[in-house]
Order: structure tokens, then sequence, then C-alpha cells
């Protein structure tokens, strides 16, 4: 299978763009010359594009008018020998891992949308919500200041390090170069107010401030994020038609839902007709019919959440918490396959894939499944101190008396 196709045009203005990223933070924000408006003329990458759904879509409302250029796509898919599969079962996986760099996973995909509609609305930041290594959250700061847009992050800690410095582990070390703003809330205080309430909060400050704020749910997952793997069925849809092969299943971690309602209502309405199955890492499988529901709704599918997907239960200890086995398997798929699946989502929706093909293999049997990565490396940082005694082979390289040794023959480039 062809690993594929073309990505959109990269930067071909580097050498201004450097120049811009280099001006003094001192000038106004209105003479600052923004990388976005360089690169808009180019039509590439950052650029902004009037939307054209997939003809199967058509029918769904409202439709997104324009969408904004920031995943590199599309992303490749490619065979994946995982060990111990039923018989005849092949799984491929779609790497939507390697979407961008700081701007990877599945969230760039519904942020394609979410901040052409900021842009559009005039808004001069944005706020989103997400917990203390939230992918959603640090690719939404990459993206906002590619944009030329401030990011206000709300992100859900312990209630003992609410009001400590959160660090610079992983997704933090992100956010926190590119500039955003991080206000810290706890647990316990999430669970009593809410997402939508603490965003609202913010975002009547940020007024009161002169701002003009655009709120992102979490998780980006909204119906008009929903489009964004709308998008990516109709991106799975020619791949499989070029490289002539239909998958039968499709496999994904949940943890917002917008992620599960694109695909799941784009799998039927296309010609991939594939059986979508979604791994819960938070919350229970009712919660998020219901919810996926509603994001169908806001796009009057007319169709039902329960005929569009099967969701199963892979929370394990909860959102964000590992086993000592979940993190071993992380590690074995690594070394066996090469791929780095994150702890938090992709890799409990791979060891319940793996788990349900091993305790009803005749259900697996023969049939073609993809597997798509949502990304998350960055979240592996934050269980390293967990990971510790599972990583080996390393040792102190052995030279004897008998090989030649003569001072500055090695050079340390």
């Amino acid at each position: 299978m062809s690993s594929s196709l073309f990505l959109r045009p990269a930067i071909v203005a580097a050498s201004s763009a450097h120049s811009t990223a280099l001006l003094p933070t001192s000038r106004q924000r209105e003479k600052k010359t923004s990388i976005s408006s360089l690169m808009a003329s180019h039509r590439g990458f950052l650029a902004e594009r009037p939307y054209e759904p997939p003809s199967w879509a058509s029918h769904l409302s409202p439709i997104p008018s324009h969408i904004r250029s920031l995943a590199h796509l599309p992303t490749p898919i490619h065979k994946w020998n995982l060990p111990d599969l039923p018989e005849e079962t092949e799984v491929w996986i779609k790497r939507d891992d390697l979407s961008g760099m700081q701007l990877s996973g599945n969230k760039v995909r519904k942020l394609e949308f979410l901040m052409a509609e900021a842009l559009a609305q005039g808004a001069d930041c944005v706020i989103t919500v997400g917990g203390i290594q939230s992918n959603h959250c640090r690719a939404t700061a990459v993206a906002a200041k590619y944009l030329n847009l401030d990011c206000y992050l709300i992100l859900r800690t312990s209630k003992v390090l609410a009001d400590k410095d959160p660090g610079l582990t992983g997704n933090l070390l992100v956010e926190r170069l590119v500039g955003a703003h991080i206000d810290l809330v706890s647990k316990e205080e999430y669970a009593k107010i809410g997402s939508v309430a603490l965003a609202d909060l913010l975002k009547r400050r940020l007024i009161e401030e002169g701002r003009k704020p655009y709120v992102i749910p979490v998780g980006g997952s909204n119906s008009l994020g929903t489009w964004g793997y709308i998008e990516a069925v109709r991106e799975i849809e020619q791949q499989s038609q070029t490289d002539k092969i239909q998958f039968d299943d499709i496999v994904v971690a949940c943890g917002s839902g917008g992620t599960i309602a694109g695909l799941s209502l784009g799998a039927q309405l296309s010609s991939l007709k594939a059986k979508v199955h979604a791994f819960s890492v938070c919350d229970s499988p009712e919660y998020f019919y219901d919810f996926t529901q509603g994001l169908i709704d806001g796009l009057q599918a007319g169709a039902d959440s329960h005929d569009l997907v099967n969701i199963i239960d892979a929370k394990g200890l909860g959102y964000a918490m590992n086993t000592a086995e979940e993190l071993k398997f992380v590690k074995q798929i690594a070394e066996a396959t090469g791929v780095v699946l994150d702890p938090v989502y992709s890799g409990k929706a791979a060891i319940g894939m793996l788990k349900d093909m091993k305790e009803d293999p005749s259900k697996w049997k023969s049939r073609k499944v993809l597997f798509i990565h949502t990304g998350g490396l960055l979240g592996l940082f934050d269980k390293v101190d967990e990971m510790k005694s599972m990583i080996g082979k390393w040792r102190k390289m052995e030279i004897d008396d008998t090989v030649p040794r003569a001072e500055g023959t090695g050079k340390m480039f």
C-alpha cells in the first residue's frame, strides 16, 4: 500500500516567516505582520480556503463555509504487524499521530474548522479546556500562535497542585513555550462547575478587558469540529480506492466524542461502510452515545448513534491513569512494531481491541481492520517515572587496551 499521496504544500516563504518571528515583542499587535498573512497568498499551510463537503455529506447542515489548513495531510496508512491476531485478520493503522509535530494528532483536524470560524468572527484570542496533559490544549495553543491569536487554557489538575507551578513536562512544555496563558482548576472544582461554565467565566473576564475571545469546547468536540473527521473519512475513502483495500472495521479511542461522531457518520454515508468500534477512555459508553447523538443531531443527519458506532468501556483506572500492564503493553508494541502509542488514548484502545480479538476471535476472523492512531506522544513524558523499570538495553561500552588511541582522533560534532 502506498503510504501516501501528497502533503499539502509546505511553507515556501521560510526566510520571510523567520524574519517575522524575530520581530520585537514590544511592537503593537496591529503593527505586527503575522506568519499567517505571509502564508495566505501561497494557499498552502495556514491558508484559508472555501470548504466543499464530500458529495455524500452535502445534505448535512450547517456546512462550514471555510477551512484553515493546519494539518499535513493525508496521513499515511500502513499494515500494522501486531502479534497474535485471529486467523486471517489484518490490522492496518492510519497515522494521525503524523499530522504534524507540535500540531500532531486527531485534534488538528477539528481545529482546521474551529480556527477558521474564530478568525471569521474577529477573535483575537481563543479559550479551551482540558486535563493537565491535554493534547487538544497543546494543539490549540500552537495553532493559535500560528494564526496570531492569544491562547487561554483552563487545565484540570489535582487539588494539591492547583496553586503550584504546573511544570514543563510533555504538553505543558510546548504550551508554555508558545506563550499560552494557563489557569489551573482542581478536579473537584471542575466536577462541580463544569467545562462550559468555566470557559464562560473566563470569556466574560476577557471581554471586560476589551478582548474578543472565541471558546473551543473540550477536545474541539462540537458539531463544527465533527467535520474534521467527516473529512478524514473522505481521505480514507480516497486512500482505500487508490490502494484497492476495503476495510471492514475501524477502531479508535474516544475521549471527547467529536472524532467518533465524524468517523461513524462518515463511514455510514460514504462508500466505506466500515463498522466503527470506539474504546472510551473516560466516562461511560452511554454518556458517549448521548453526546455523539447531540453532535449528529446538530448536523441534522437523521441518524441514531447506536446504529453508527459500537462504544466499549476502556477507561480502566480512569482518564489518564494507567496500570503497570498498560504501560508495559505500550512498551511491547513499540518494541515489536515501531509504533509508539500514547498511554491515555490509543494505547487503551489498542489493548481493548486485542483483548476483544483474543476473547472472540471468530468475530474478527478474516476481517480488515483500520486502527486510527490519534497521537498523544508527548503524554508519555508524564509517565517516565512509572516506565523506568520497563526500559533496559543499555550498558557502558567495553573497550579494551588493544584498541588504538590518539588524542584528537574522534571529532565531536
